[in-house]
Formats: structure tokens, C-alpha cells, sequence
């Protein structure tokens, strides 16, 4: 990862879906502090003035907060908001050129950016490609070995048959190993949301790299 060397105070804006929160997304976390101030921003969808949750996005962003929050203790330099929505028809974020909507979001996400420059990290190269073509600065980067997909996917596989785990190169790998104890807690305490997705078809779209819900797509 790329180290500050600006006097300058900079800021870190990750933008990611988190859902849910793993040891590698804490360690991204736990990377970026050493050299900025951080700001989260786990990704919402929203229809009709409500998040729209699927079997790719379980976890409300509330939940999701409170996973970043209590994992690193309420750090004043860990900022979590809710500014990176996506609002009903998310097509309309899509265009060959620089579509308005998509612009109003990038000022809603850096409004509450205290520091005078930032730059912004993701795994995806997708995702970073547009990232840099919206203005965003991302810093080059590696996807992280955990991912919230196999997490969930041993969540639901542990909901369907109290089985927590399945062999993947040859290693029988856990849910819970891939989250950190307050993590683990929490979603424990919210494992009504794992069993009522854990049989759901996953009702999602795949966009220049981003899944978006289909329900409230077009």
C-alpha cells in the first residue's frame, strides 16, 4: 500500500460493501490508519426511501456501522457514514459520459471529508478504474485473500444444515475464522438476517464491476 509522505493532512475514503465486515477489511482499515485519517463508507441501496437488502447484501448498513465501530473501539479517526447511496433507478448512475446523478453522489461522499485532499482504496480494478475516472484519486491495491462472498456463503451454508464448514483447496475453512470476535457477535445477535437469506436466489446485477440489487435497477 501506498505510504503518505505529503505533510499535508490527507484522508482515506474506503468505498465497499462490507457486508459483512472481515479480517481483511480490518486490516485494510488498520493499513490506511497509519498514514490517514479514515473515512468508511459501506455501500446502500435505496428504494422508495428504504435499503434494499438481498442475499449479496444481508447486513443493513446500521449493522454493518456498528460491525466498524465496535471492531476498532470507536477510533475518532475511523469516520463510518452513509453517504455512498445508491438511489432507485441505479441505472441512471450509467452513462457514456458524466451522468449528474453519479456526480451529486461523489460530492455527498467528500462533503463531510475534513481534510483539504484525499485518495480512495478498493481491491477491484474494476472499481478503481472507475474510481479514477470519476475524479476519486484510488491508490493501487491488492483484493484482499478474504471475501465477503465466501464469508456469507458459509454463513447461509451454516444456517441451511448447522454445518460452518466446507473444503476449498483442500482446507475446511469456517465463518468464524474470517471475522474478528465483535464481528462474530454481532452476527450472531442478527442471525435472523443469515436465515432469512440462507435459501433466497440472489437477485443481483453485475455493472462495470459493481453488483447493484435487480429490484430497483431500471
Amino acid at each position: 500500500m501506498e505510504k503518505n509522505t505529503n505533510k499535508t493532512k490527507i484522508a482515506a475514503i474506503f468505498l465497499a460493501h462490507l457486508n459483512p465486515l472481515t479480517l481483511s477489511h480490518e486490516k485494510i482499515i488498520e493499513n490506511l490508519l497509519q498514514n490517514y485519517k479514515v473515512y468508511v463508507f459501506p455501500v446502500r441501496f435505496i428504494k422508495n426511501q428504504k435499503e434494499v437488502t438481498t442475499r449479496s447484501f444481508p447486513f443493513s448498513f446500521e449493522i454493518r456501522k456498528q460491525m466498524i465501530q465496535e471492531s476498532f473501539d470507536y477510533n475518532e479517526n475511523v469516520r463510518v457514514l452513509g453517504d455512498y447511496a445508491f438511489v432507485s433507478p441505479y441505472v441512471k448512475y450509467f452513462s457514456p459520459f458524466f451522468p449528474p446523478p453519479f456526480l451529486q453522489l461523489k460530492k455527498k461522499i467528500i462533503f463531510n471529508v475534513q481534510e483539504p485532499d484525499f485518495i480512495t482504496y478498493t481491491g477491484d480494478r474494476a472499481e478503481r478504474l472507475l474510481l479514477q475516472l470519476f475524479g476519486f484519486n484510488p491508490i493501487q491495491a491488492n483484493r484482499q485473500v478474504i471475501s465477503s462472498t465466501n464469508v456469507k456463503n458459509l454463513l447461509y451454508r451454516s444456517a441451511l444444515d448447522s454445518e460452518t464448514s466446507y473444503q476449498s483447496d483442500n482446507l475446511k475453512l469456517e465463518w468464524g475464522k474470517f471475522v474478528s470476535p465483535k464481528v462474530h457477535d454481532i452476527i450472531r445477535n442478527n442471525w435472523g438476517v443469515i436465515e432469512r437469506f440462507s435459501n433466497a436466489d440472489d437477485k443481483t446485477i453485475r455493472i462495470f464491476g459493481m453488483k447493484f440489487p435487480k429490484d430497483g435497477f431500471f
